[in-house]
């Protein structure tokens, strides 16, 4: 008991002496306010669901979503440091925004968003893409924000020629927070490739885009409108008066803390799994997946499937990004949570998924012959535009519930499987350690098998997994705040935030290996059912 309440009076003094840290990550369907103590503990949590609309067939969040889904995200958050400790939230330490990687947020010299926000969501961008990845002889993926600008080009888009600032979600929000227009590398590597020798966009790259929009009179070149790019360890800005205001409605928050550059859910990913080293990697699984591997050598090739991105610090990363991941999922368990309703049964959601994940546990290896396919937006992994949610069997298939939810969770991670075989075929991508993190893992051991199955490896989660990436800026922000001399990210979240915490791995079975091999022969097999489909139901009839 008494080291209980030594702990308490600690943590408050930190509060009361601002020597916390914040993060705070805007995902696809959740905003997260994150606050750490010196150990990078989490003090309090806050939290904001938000979801995308489609409108005029484009993905977004307008910038009243975003206001709104940050402070109620911060105010939570605070409420819950009153609640427990009975110290008003004055001061803090450090903090670090981040979001969803790419998109497109274009602003004229005024700062009015020109366009409503595109998401990476969007897959409207084929033949900027294509013809970029021609030029550059880099895959540029269509959620990058430099596709979506030259496909706006190409499409003779009236705002383009009065665009002064080009940046992404997380940019976004550090802007309206600091004044600064700047990025985190990992981030800015998902707008324009980055040189990693000079942690800088590639200046041959920014020459060739500016050769193909020459023509057309623009006021601005490629550069003038692009973040300023900086690393992990640098300091991206501090809080305004005007930001804190903005941030905090209350105005007990006090401005001037300082604020590292804003990062990417991929970085932030990264950081939050410690992966950030040659050979690791991890796998966000929640409304998108995607799985990041530091590299130790450059690809013999270059893959429309696999992206080339970089670590907070700028080392060459290589990335299978999914569009589609558990959305699909996440309405079915919505719809068996209606059928229990309808029988009188008050059943808590988490529970509800808890139950059904390890169920899925006990289902055939392969499915017994049931398929899905979860695409709720295009994928470009495999070529689709649109998507279209779609569940299929055979008379003969074994259509029991433990198989059925075992198909949805391997066709969460369906198209994973397919970019990561090109990796660790085709590339021959060595991989020590893989961590999972993100809803999918919430359930212990489930989704954490049905991965280790999809990907023939290891996977381990680890007790913090469920903070995500808010808890992983905030680890970033740390690192600038505290940080010595020489001492690389890599080190310090080895050394002073991983060390000793604990992590659960789970060993793949060949069973369940093979298993999923069979699968995603017969899903490939499948994705012909898919494009009619999509051919078929138009968006209005859907």
């Amino acid at each position: 008991m008494e080291a209980v309440l030594q702990e308490r009076e600690k943590t408050i003094a930190c509060l009361k002496e601002g020597r916390t840290v914040l993060g705070i990550e805007f995902g696809s369907t959740r905003i997260k306010a994150v606050l750490i103590d010196e150990s990078h503990t989490p003090i309090a949590v806050g939290s904001h669901d938000w979801e995308n609309r489609l409108e005029n067939r484009i993905w977004t969040y307008s910038l009243e979503d975003i206001r709104i889904g940050l402070q109620d995200s911060y105010r939570k958050m605070a409420e819950a440091v009153y609640r427990e400790y009975g110290v008003p939230l004055t001061r803090i330490g450090a903090m670090g925004f981040s979001g969803m990687m790419h998109g497109y947020m274009p602003f004229d010299k005024e700062g009015n968003l020109l366009v409503p926000f595109r998401t990476w969501r969007n897959t409207m961008t084929q033949e900027a893409s294509r013809r970029l990845t021609e030029s550059f002889g880099f895959q540029i993926p269509q959620r990058w924000s430099i596709a979506h600008l030259y496909q706006a080009v190409l499409n003779g888009e009236e705002h383009v020629g009065r665009i002064a600032f080009l940046t992404t979600l997380a940019g976004y929000i550090h802007w309206k927070l600091t004044g600064q227009k700047v990025l985190g590398i990992g981030e800015a590597s998902g707008m324009f490739p980055v040189d990693c020798a000079k942690k800088d966009y590639d200046s041959a790259m920014l020459d060739r885009f500016d050769a193909l929009t020459a023509q057309k009179g623009y006021s601005w070149k490629i550069r003038e409108i692009l973040p300023k790019v900086l690393t992990a360890g640098e300091k991206g800005g501090v809080l305004t008066k005007e930001g804190a205001a903005f941030l905090d409605e209350t105005g007990a928050l006090q401005p001037g803390v300082p604020v590292c550059p804003p990062e990417g859910d991929a970085g932030t990913g990264m950081t939050a799994t410690d992966s950030v080293g040659k050979r690791t990697g991890n796998v966000s699984a929640g409304t998108s997946v995607f799985s990041m591997v530091v590299l130790e050598r450059p690809l013999l090739a270059l893959h429309p499937e696999i992206d080339l991105v970089t670590t907070p610090c700028g080392d060459p990363v290589a990335m299978v990004h999914c569009n589609n991941c558990t959305s699909d999922l996440n309405d079915w368990v919505g719809l068996f949570e209606q059928f229990a309703n309808l029988l009188g049964v008050k059943t808590d959601r988490g529970q509800l998924f808890s139950l059904l994940y390890r169920n899925a546990l006990e289902g055939d290896p392969d499915c017994g012959n049931l398929m899905a396919c979860n695409y709720f937006s295009g994928e470009h992994i495999t070529g689709f535009e649109e998507g279209r949610p779609l569940f299929v069997r055979c008379p003969d298939s074994r259509f029991t519930l433990a198989n059925f939810m075992r198909t949805h969770l391997y066709a969460a991670l369906g198209t994973l499987k397919v970019g990561m075989d090109i990796l660790q075929k085709e590339e021959k991508v060595k991989i020590d350690r893989i961590t999972g993190h993100g809803g999918l893992f919430r359930t212990p051991k489930a989704g954490q098998k049905i991965l280790a199955a999809a990907l023939n490896a290891p996977v381990s989660v680890m007790e913090t997994a469920g903070e995500g990436g808010a808890w992983g800026i905030a680890l970033l922000a740390a690192y600038m705040l505290r940080k010595k001399e020489g001492e690389t990210l890599e080190a310090y979240l080895e050394d002073r935030v991983f060390a000793g915490r604990k992590a659960v791995c789970e060993e793949p079975d060949p069973v369940d290996v093979e298993g999923f091999d069979r699968f995603i022969e017969r899903y490939r097999g499948c994705l012909p059912v898919e494009r009619a489909a999509v051919d078929c139901m138009k968006e209005g009839d859907c």
